[in-house]
């Protein structure tokens, strides 16, 4: 009954009366504080709801020391909803404070929460950082506490940042760190890959200080590269050019290294050494030096973190790339997206529908034939299929190419239906995920998509009910889904 009653607070929100949620936060403080568990989950997560009510973050400052010891709680949820307020409470005064605390208690966490907390810091210390060198100190904490759980949305970041700060000296603090954090033989591949960017670009900045030479710098990365992965080693290599470019002692140390690569059976090592080898021999030197010059500030963005909160699982793959300018096909599928004064257009595509929360429509290897087809709109249902008229098959034809080296795009579109792509794979696995929306005044009657069997691929299809079954209705201005996770199972010479 307690906890009803907090609840309607909550749900009053900033309208109701001042008195009843200061005590409705001394109750829920003695909550947090039993031995019983269930009682102090319940505590924290009511807690964090009402810490998000305007006026409330000063009462809730008050049970900080409480929150912190429920972090070390032996059951593993009420360390989550511990997690979760302070990642709540946390503003400008308390920020350093709770970010350490965080950190320190990193060390032992377990794994099922690791991932979380690294994200959760990461965001605090951006967000709320009044001294970016503290900001890039806690990255690089995170990274030699538990570098696996450091995604390439964090550190991606953090390279942001630096960039986009010549004011000061940041980067030259930044440059001097890492390489400090890299000289260790044994060091975590993120914190190389991060070194190996950085000094890239603004090792020029500490190339004048005792021990920080452009030689000691290429020797500090150099001594990673028989232990990174080829991603890692990608990024080395375009750091060697620009060390190679800046000083003259390091043209010697760096030439070997491209002339072993250059037939490496990875094709972007293989690419990159190449063309940094003959970039000397096709261009004059006020070329190379333009080519390789440092990059210029990203585009001033909001941080991609916060939305792997949203997801709960602590990574945003769609934001792993810096600074990419939308390509062609997703400039189209953004056409798809609007807001509601617009006309003949839809709402936005879900970018969660690949995580798995489409109603399925078919069990695991489910497997349909002939095709697929939509039938008219807003009139009786009808055997007789009308098929694509003969002059939207080119442009067909052409978006399908664009397709097959984008990630998203609209395959068809005429006064009724639009058609959207998303496809995303990985190995001999795959998932496409097929937008179908109606840009008619009138209901879309009787969607029906039929799949082609294929004895070379396995599938499992869901999406909007009924759609690979009866039929569905689709309403004005909406979509319908349908996903197909995919594996291949053995070699083909056509697109299924």
């Amino acid at each position: 009954i307690l906890f009803e009653a907090v609840n309607l607070i909550v749900v009053w929100g900033a309208s109701g009366p001042a008195q009843q949620r200061e005590a409705a936060m001394r109750l829920l403080g003695k909550f947090i504080s039993v031995r019983e568990p269930n009682i102090r989950y319940l505590g924290l997560m009511t807690m964090a709801r009402l810490a998000q009510l305007e006026g409330s973050n000063q009462s809730i400052k008050k049970h900080q020391a409480t929150v912190l010891v429920s972090l070390r709680d032996a059951d593993i949820s009420v360390r989550k909803r511990a997690l979760d307020l302070l990642f709540v409470m946390c503003d400008t005064d308390n920020a350093e404070q709770i970010v350490d605390e965080l950190v320190s208690h990193l060390v032992n966490a377990d794994a099922a929460i690791r991932e979380e907390m690294v994200l959760k810091i990461a965001i605090l210390a951006e967000k709320y950082a009044t001294d970016l060198r503290w900001y890039v100190d806690t990255i690089l904490k995170l990274i030699t506490i538990s570098g696996d759980h450091v995604s390439d949305s964090i550190w991606h970041r953090v390279v942001q940042i630096i960039t986009n700060h010549p004011q000061g000296d940041l980067q030259a603090y930044a440059a001097a760190t890492l390489l400090v954090a890299a000289s260790p033989r044994r060091c975590h591949e993120t914190a190389v890959r991060v070194a190996a960017y950085v000094l890239g670009e603004f090792g020029f900045l500490i190339a004048e200080r005792p021990g920080m030479s452009g030689e000691e710098q290429f020797r500090v990365l150099h001594q990673h590269w028989p232990t990174v992965n080829k991603k890692t080693r990608s990024i080395l290599l375009s750091s060697y050019a620009k060390l190679a470019n800046l000083y003259e002692e390091c043209r010697p140390l760096v030439s070997p290294v491209f002339s072993k690569n250059k037939d490496n059976v990875d094709v972007e090592i293989q690419q990159r050494s190449c063309e940094y080898e003959m970039m000397r021999v096709a261009f004059s030197p006020e070329q190379v030096e333009d080519l390789l010059r440092e990059m210029p500030p990203f585009e001033d963005k909001q941080s991609p973190l916060a939305s792997g909160i949203s997801q709960g699982n602590g990574t945003n793959r769609d934001d792993e790339i810096l600074g990419q300018a939308p390509s062609p096909s997703q400039q189209s599928i953004d056409n798809m997206n609007s807001t509601e004064s617009q006309q003949n257009t839809l709402p936005p595509i879900d970018e969660d529908d690949d995580e798995g929360d489409v109603p399925s429509s078919r069990g695991n290897g489910s497997n349909y034939s002939n095709g697929a087809r939509s039938r008219n709109v807003a009139s009786p249902r009808t055997n007789d299929a009308i098929g694509i008229p003969k002059e939207i098959i080119p442009a067909m034809r052409k978006a399908f190419s664009n397709l097959c080296t984008s990630e998203m795009g609209v395959l068809f579109e005429n006064r009724v239906l639009q058609v959207g792509i998303k496809h995303r794979y990985e190995g001999s696995q795959g998932t496409v995920s097929c937008f179908f929306g109606n840009l008619s005044e009138s209901p879309l009657k009787n969607l029906h998509c039929q799949i082609d069997h294929c004895d070379h691929l396995r599938m499992e299809i869901q999406g909007t009910p009924g759609i690979v079954e009866d039929g569905c209705d689709v309403k004005v201005k909406t979509q319908a889904k349908l996903r197909l996770n995919v594996q291949v199972l053995a070699p083909y010479d056509d697109a299924p």
